[in-house]
């Protein structure tokens, strides 16, 4: 690798940390820069989420403070994260390097929108319940759990536009704030990336260059990520994840 191609690298490992904090998608910068180095496909994969690991853990602390009272939702959460996490890298190296690509950005898509409606659906869904008369559950019960532990294979698998995925759901079935969300978001992420990146230390091929300037630069974005999108007001972080999507389509649909 040379002395530019580095350089790329770990500017790019910058911008996704930041942009993953924030909401998620940092993939769709670093891979394509790492497939310009000369890296395999399945390689550039392994290593990139080997290096993005120090950024989810970056954003999630950055976030510590919408984590607050959080501890449970986020243990349980978690749990699903791990198992999807395992579950999507052993299927990244199992699975033809194509096999997502028609399906991801069916999801994404219909993940922007659930993001778009989700102050309109959340409150539908409450005025229903208290209709009703049921209690609403403040872990998202079975539905989340599950819905996560899918969005979460495909986390393990490739990452890209996860978050997005993530932040749909959780704003669907539990009643918090977006920023709070989001920091779960950023921890549940974390899990994903070390539980997939422990699972390829032992079993697949990576570039350890390219790891630590992704690390390096991740690591840096994760704080930036997570002074600017703590200040975003919910109307413009929604917005900012509906753009980032968007961008997300356009780039897995070329």
């Amino acid at each position: 690798m040379t002395i530019w191609e580095s350089l790329a690298v770990l500017v790019a490992g910058i911008g996704a940390g930041t942009i993953n904090t924030i909401v998620g998608s940092g993939t769709l910068i670093t891979f394509p820069v790492l497939l310009a180095t000369g890296l395999p496909p399945v390689t550039a994969t392994v290593s990139n989420a080997l290096g993005l690991i120090p950024g989810s853990v970056s954003g999630a602390i950055g976030y510590r403070e919408e984590l607050k009272g959080q501890r449970s939702l986020v243990l349980r959460l978690g749990v699903a994260a791990a198992i999807g996490g395992l579950a999507g890298a052993v299927l990244l190296l199992v699975l033809p390097e194509t096999a997502f690509e028609t399906v991801v950005p069916v999801l994404v898509a219909l993940a922007l929108v659930l993001v778009v409606l989700q102050p309109r659906l959340s409150t539908a869904v409450q005025r229903r319940r208290t209709r009703a008369g049921a209690v609403t559950k403040t872990d998202g019960g079975p539905v989340l759990f599950g819905g996560l532990l899918l969005a979460s294979v495909y986390g393990g698998y490739f990452t890209a536009a996860q978050g997005i995925i993530y932040l749909s759901l959780m704003g669907m079935l539990l009643d918090d704030t977006l920023q709070r969300l989001n920091a779960v978001k950023n921890v549940l992420a974390a899990i994903v990336n070390s539980i997939a990146a422990l699972f390829f230390l032992f079993v697949a091929d990576f570039d350890w260059t390219a790891v630590l300037l992704i690390a390096a630069g991740s690591a840096a974005g994760g704080q930036i990520g997570a002074k600017i999108g703590r200040r975003l007001p919910p109307t413009a972080l929604r917005v900012f994840v509906v753009v980032v999507g968007v961008c997300a389509i356009l780039q897995l649909l070329r």
